[in-house]
């Protein structure tokens, strides 16, 4: 198998890390866009999620990731254990992950489930791709929240549709590859088709939120449903 160099060195990110809620066994957080989650082996990418955090809190460590562009909820814990309590109840998909999107074009079901198995390709990195035969499952549902028409600077209507997304797995680039696999790429989408459209090739960001996680606290066992608006 070929080996995998990445190449991709993130551009500065100036905005911040919000804090919004932290006890003494978990942090809960909202991502900018543009921030790696996790420091890269390339000094220039030492900047992350991971790299903030823990000045403010030594010995803390990722539960999950969200992808570079990608904004929104993330839990981070606080110690060794928590994040083996937390892992195990992200592995068990006994966690709840929603996502707010902007996709392109207007979908014509309100709501759905796509179940396409994905892949790992070196030879496409850093795409993913739909592979039946070597992919491991992935499902994720969708609902319509709006379908609307953007108005660009040259007066052109590119037609938009706001959904939800919820992730039953959790493969890497997963809900932007469904979103593909659907024939309305996630806008923004520089790997997966959501820059493609008239229109859509300045489009400033990924528009794709993490929106809201639900959770049981691993120390007092009660549940923890935050939210937090998308941005766009």
């Amino acid at each position: 198998m070929s080996k995998i160099i990445d190449t991709f060195i993130a551009p500065p990110c100036y905005d911040e890390i919000e804090t919004l809620y932290q006890d003494d066994h978990l942090v809960l957080i909202n991502k900018p866009t543009g921030l790696l989650s996790l420091s890269g082996k390339n000094l220039q990418n030492l900047d992350s999620v991971h790299h903030r955090m823990v000045q403010v809190f030594p010995g803390c460590s990722l539960v999950h990731r969200l992808d570079f562009g990608t904004s929104g909820l993330m839990v981070i814990a606080r110690n060794k254990a928590i994040n083996a309590a937390l892992c195990q109840q992200f592995s068990q998909r006994t966690v709840t992950k929603v996502y707010s999107a902007l996709l392109c074009g207007h979908l014509d079901n309100n709501e759905g489930v796509v179940d396409a198995a994905i892949a790992k390709d070196p030879a496409l990195f850093p795409l993913m791709s739909i592979c039946a035969t070597h992919g491991k499952p992935a499902r994720s549902g969708y609902r319509v929240v709006e379908r609307f028409y953007h108005e660009l600077e040259d007066g052109r209507l590119l037609p938009l549709t706001r959904v939800q997304l919820i992730p039953e797995t959790g493969r890497t680039h997963q809900l932007r590859i469904h979103c593909q696999q659907l024939g309305h790429p996630i806008l923004g989408c520089d790997l997966y088709g959501g820059r493609l459209l008239p229109g859509t090739e300045q489009t400033p960001r990924l528009m794709l939120h993490a929106s809201e996680l639900h959770f049981v606290h691993p120390i007092g066992k009660e549940w923890i449903k935050i939210s937090h608006a998308s941005p766009f």
